[in-house]
């Protein structure tokens, strides 16, 4: 178990948290979520002892192991296999499971007999991936796993993480992937740290219920004390009323303040959209595509599907296939070897990939490579979809050679707000974004009113957009006039077909599941039932408190105005006290729900299992 109490980092005048504490118990896997800059790789460095915290401490237990997916490429043997084995004990005859891991990673068996420098970036952070899983730690911290991983992969991981036999931590902008690892989630709000037992859903439902009830009492007290102050300006002069306005001033000087919440700043997306009279955008017809230097590496071949007005297209399968390079040639990037695309002569593309980050003009400022995209927008369009950008004021004028990888991705989503289109080609438009950013982006992508093409490892936008997909999958690309559930129904990923559904469980009869169902209903009820009573007790407990605060609040009122001292003193310990006992029966009743919920959420699983 790791124990955090009293944390605070800051980098200058940035308070990242204040005075956090929180602890990680037994076999506990937890969901970090935060905005983007708020302050959770920071945490995660904090527990490797790689930054040192400004105040409060960290205790993790002698022997208790740690491991860390590294982003720094370091690599020393000659193969694959061989640097991924290199981490464990020599005694440790373990190969199979390295392999294993590598597979489930999508390399080949030959893949693992070579140079490990000689494969690209993301291979290589998956090289990592595999060496920390190999180490199995105690505690495993992974910073955004999945940005450099296909579908296929991504569901291997899923599989592997649930069945990890220690302590996880994940930051990922990947929701799905978190909600279905995760057992506890915990966030980085307004610089403070909340833990919750549950999904994203669940946490983010009860910062909202937080802040509802904190703007409430806010606003209970900042009419209470402008009464007092009305009083206190109308009678102060007064003679027979000046000692009741000595009184209430008193009180308003030992009157608690509540600060307006500051708003939260969203990433804003407002595509603009450009009318197209057809019913079909373009046509692609029988695209193929290999580089020059590998002509015999055909990438895809005989590629034909229309483009709609409000098609929602997913592009999906491993990396490495042809992905990015289909949308690439749809965008005019690269040149098709046979086939055409048959464009609207009214369409209008706006596209977003890696190859056009790596476009941008790195002299220009952030506001002057946006007005490049549309030279007829104002000064105040410019800097309205820079503001939107996080890019407010000053910041707009900073060159893009000098911002970080994220940063230039938030300018290509600038210019394609920037720009009239009718059909979005996105590439991994979710890399570099916080799960707010990725929800507003989504609910954007829905509404636009042209047709829609995307690359995503994400499979909570394609089942959230996607209507049509294009699959990479059994060394070919083809058109497929369905939804990705419908796919996964239908024919599903060629590396999990050899998996049984019941994964090798003998199945059961109407009786058995019947049975099985009455079970599940008995051990619910079993743990359930003394929940409930104790969430009823409770809830009768705050009504009764509540109702005990306003008449001793009266009570208050009545000897401040009759200027009974001994009696305003007791009635506001009273009031104190008894506020104290209402907030512990509330954060009891908060522990008490969430683990109902939790209760819930389990066994519903298993009895939908049964269907």
């Amino acid at each position: 178990m790791i124990q955090a109490k009293n944390l605070s980092k800051h980098f200058g005048a940035q308070d990242l948290f204040d005075n956090v504490s929180f602890q990680l118990g037994s076999r506990e896997r937890i969901g970090l979520v935060g905005r983007n800059g708020s302050g959770k790789s920071t945490l995660f460095k904090l527990i490797l002892k790689e930054l040192t915290p400004d105040g409060g401490e960290i205790a993790i237990p002698k022997g208790y192991r740690l491991g860390a997916l590294e982003q720094h490429i370091h690599f020393t043997k000659p193969t694959v296999l061989e640097e991924c084995v290199q981490v464990l004990n020599p005694e440790d005859f373990r190969d199979h499971e390295a392999e294993k891991i590598l597979f489930g990673l999508g390399f080949t068996d030959e893949d693992l007999l070579k140079d490990p420098k000689s494969f690209s970036g993301g291979y290589q952070i998956r090289i990592n991936l595999t060496k920390v899983l190999l180490q199995e730690p105690n505690l495993l911290l992974l910073d955004e796993p999945t940005n450099y991983l296909d579908i296929v992969s991504v569901r291997w991981l899923k599989g592997f993480l649930k069945n990890f036999p220690g302590e996880i931590m994940i930051i990922t902008h990947d929701r799905e992937f978190m909600d279905d690892v995760v057992t506890h989630t915990m966030g980085l709000h307004r610089r403070q740290l909340k833990k919750i037992k549950g999904d994203t859903a669940k946490f983010y439902e009860q910062i909202i219920q937080d802040e509802e009830m904190y703007e409430k009492t806010r606003g209970n007290l900042d009419k209470k004390r402008k009464e007092m102050e009305a009083f206190v300006e109308r009678f102060k002069a007064k003679a027979s009323k000046a000692a009741q306005a000595q009184s209430r001033m008193k009180a308003l000087e030992k009157m608690s303040t509540m600060d307006k919440l500051a708003d939260v700043d969203n990433l804003g997306f407002k595509f603009r959209f450009v009318e197209c009279p057809g019913k079909q955008i373009a046509e692609v017809k029988n695209l193929s595509f290999s580089y020059p230097d590998k002509k015999e590496d055909i990438l895809f071949h005989g590629v034909s599907f229309p483009i709609n007005r409000e098609d929602r297209i997913g592009i999906i399968g491993k990396n490495g296939k042809g992905k990015s390079t289909l949308l690439n040639v749809i965008g005019g990037i690269l040149p098709a070897n046979t086939g055409k695309i048959n464009f609207h002569p009214s369409a209008q593309v706006g596209h977003f990939g890696q190859t056009n980050i790596n476009r941008l003009n790195m002299e220009n400022t952030i506001a002057e490579e946006i007005q490049a995209e549309n030279a007829d927008l104002t000064i105040s369009g410019v800097r309205n979809i820079c503001g939107t950008m996080m890019f407010e004021g000053d910041l707009a004028k900073k060159k893009i050679k000098v911002l970080s990888g994220g940063e230039r991705a938030r300018v290509l989503l600038g210019k394609i707000l920037a720009k009239p289109a009718n059909l979005l080609l996105l590439d991994e438009p979710t890399n570099h974004l916080d799960m707010e950013s990725i929800e507003s982006l989504t609910e954007e992508i829905g509404n636009f009113p042209g047709a829609v093409i995307v690359v995503t490892h994400s499979e909570i936008m394609l089942r959230n957009l996607a209507t049509k997909l294009v699959i990479f999958h059994n060394g070919s690309a083809e058109f497929f006039n369905g939804t990705y559930d419908d796919f996964l129904e239908k024919i599903g990923w060629e590396s999990e077909e050899v998996k049984p559904k019941n994964n090798g469980k003998k199945k059961l009869t109407l009786a058995e599941i019947k049975q099985r169902k009455a079970e599940i209903s008995v051990e619910r009820a079993k743990l359930t039932k003394p929940i409930k009573e104790e969430i009823e007790r409770l809830e009768l407990e705050i009504t009764t408190n509540e109702s005990l605060l306003l008449r001793i609040q009266a009570e208050l009122e009545k000897a401040a105005t009759n200027q009974e001292m001994q009696k305003l003193t007791d009635f506001t310990h009273a009031v104190g006290k008894l506020n104290s006992i209402i907030e512990s029966s509330f954060e009891k009743l908060t522990n008490q729900s969430e683990n109902l919920n939790f209760i819930e959420v389990k066994y519903d699983k298993e009895l939908k299992a049964l269907e």
